[in-house]
């Protein structure tokens, strides 16, 4: 009986570093320039805009936006996120970000979306910006923002500081949470 306790305990110890040791290996591999992370974000605001009737207009409302245009989750028992992307501030890029979160429960295989933020108001994108690691859930909460069929942002009024889209291959994406998300200040430069 404690031998099988043991050899449980040293598997779930073994997926969890192997788990943790692919996430630091995907987070090197996705690492990108300033360049290619800019590229990356004027397209996945360009995909935006095509899904999302009135995005540009919502957007343009905004104090500062700020996109991950890839996250990438991969898990098995134990998992983990990454991604790179840039916050906008009056359509230029003023910082990069990269985003990371851990997963724990019944979870095999990987998966890739987009995420936008959108600060409505100055005073939560000054905190953001001042902070060292911001956390969702911690140091802010976000408004997951759903539409339904015909919606679009133009009928929206987000009363919420800062408000967040997530969309992966198949359109926005539905029952997703942000929360425990980390959000940390990259050097660019």
């Amino acid at each position: 009986m404690r031998s099988q306790s043991h050899e449980a305990l040293c598997r779930a110890l073994a997926v969890l570093f192997f788990s943790l040791l692919s996430l630091i290996f995907l987070s090197e591999a996705v690492a990108g320039s300033a360049r290619s992370i800019d590229y990356d974000v004027n397209e996945a605001l360009e995909n935006f805009d095509k899904e999302v009737r009135g995005s540009k207009e919502f957007l343009k409302k905004a104090k500062g936006v700020l996109v991950f245009p890839t996250v990438v989750k991969a898990g098995f028992g134990i998992g983990g996120e990454y991604g790179e992307g840039a916050l906008r501030i009056n359509g230029k890029s003023q910082e990069y970000y990269n985003t990371i979160a851990a997963s724990f429960g019944f979870q095999i295989g990987a998966q890739a979306k987009t995420i936008i933020l959108a600060f409505m108001e100055k005073n939560a994108l000054d905190k953001f910006r001042h902070s060292d690691g911001w956390k969702v859930g911690v140091d802010g909460s976000v408004a997951l923002i759903t539409l339904g069929m015909g919606d679009s942002l133009d009928t929206i009024n987000a009363k919420d500081p800062i408000v967040a889209f997530v969309f992966g291959q198949k359109g926005l994406m539905y029952n997703l949470t942000l929360e425990g998300s980390k959000f940390n200040k990259l050097d660019k430069s």
